[in-house]
């Protein structure tokens, strides 16, 4: 077998397996969406995407009404009130956090560093109750604000390190010509490093938006109220129903639910992927 006829046949067996595999992660989807159409017996004797009885087409419609008198536009636009500031908070504070350890040599920056890896160990949960009374002893519980305000401190040092990863990718050079032309620290920043970083950044702005939306456990400890409740909210909520849970109605809304991330995610892909790679260049 030739070397050509050898690469066909591994290009054909990688792709099979590539294509299986693609499979067996879109299946939940698929059968999410199939579930929305079927009615609540048949969720759970049909294992099969497409519907084998009766099809239900009123379930989205019906999904959309949500719970008492709020609907499920109002934990759309929820969301979307705190997944877009955090978004924009995480960004800025991210990207001048790291640039801080990427181009500066100042008095601790070493032990800082350190303790910003040390919290990546560290589980969420165990700082909850100390956050949680600091939150009550502001004030700030049933609002949006514990939720949002703590993204504008660079709190997450996952994507700081992400961020400083890709600056260290940039060559000094960058810098040196920008202060030979008169420039400051803030003026690199702004003209020469930030155009440069905008796929890490997006990569670090796609992060924070998938992660807020998708908070629970969160949203459930801040939110009491149903008029501010989110989408994770929103559907948990219609597990409490005292006429029994429409799984039909759930499996659509949830359908709805991630389909702003579905589209966010599609349409970053490709400065996501850039991101990462070039994250990845230098340690």
């Amino acid at each position: 077998m030739g070397m050509t006829a050898r690469n066909r046949v591994w290009t054909i067996i990688w792709t099979s397996l590539s294509v299986l595999f693609a499979i067996v992660l879109i299946y939940p989807l698929l059968w999410m969406v199939g579930a929305a159409f079927k009615t609540n017996e048949e969720i759970f004797v049909n294992h099969h995407i497409i519907p084998s009885g009766k099809w239900v087409w009123d379930s989205f419609a019906r999904g959309w009404k949500g719970v008492g008198r709020n609907t499920f536009s109002t934990f759309l636009l929820n969301s979307v009130k705190v997944a877009a500031p955090s978004v924009v908070f995480t960004i800025i504070s991210t990207t001048l956090t790291a640039y801080g350890f990427a181009r500066f040599r100042f008095m601790g920056r070493k032990v800082l560093f350190f303790i910003m890896i040390g919290m990546l160990m560290l589980p969420n949960a165990v700082i909850m109750v100390p956050t949680f009374i600091l939150f009550k002893e502001l004030g700030w519980l049933n609002s949006y604000k514990p939720l949002i305000i703590p993204t504008a401190f660079a709190v997450n040092s996952f994507l700081i390190y992400m961020m400083i990863q890709f600056m260290r990718s940039i060559p000094r050079d960058f810098d040196e010509s920008a202060t030979i032309d008169g420039c400051n620290s803030f003026q690199t920043l702004f003209h020469i490093i930030v155009p440069m970083c905008m796929p890490a950044m997006l990569s670090c702005g796609l992060f924070e938006f998938m992660w807020k939306w998708n908070d629970y456990f969160n949203a459930m400890l801040y939110v009491n109220s149903a008029k501010k409740f989110t989408v994770t909210l929103g559907l948990r909520a219609s597990f409490d129903s005292s006429t029994g849970v429409m799984w039909n109605q759930v499996m659509a809304m949830s359908f709805i639910s991630i389909l702003p991330c579905i589209i966010v995610f599609f349409s970053l892909q490709k400065y996501f992927v850039e991101g990462l790679a070039a994250g990845g260049l230098k340690g």
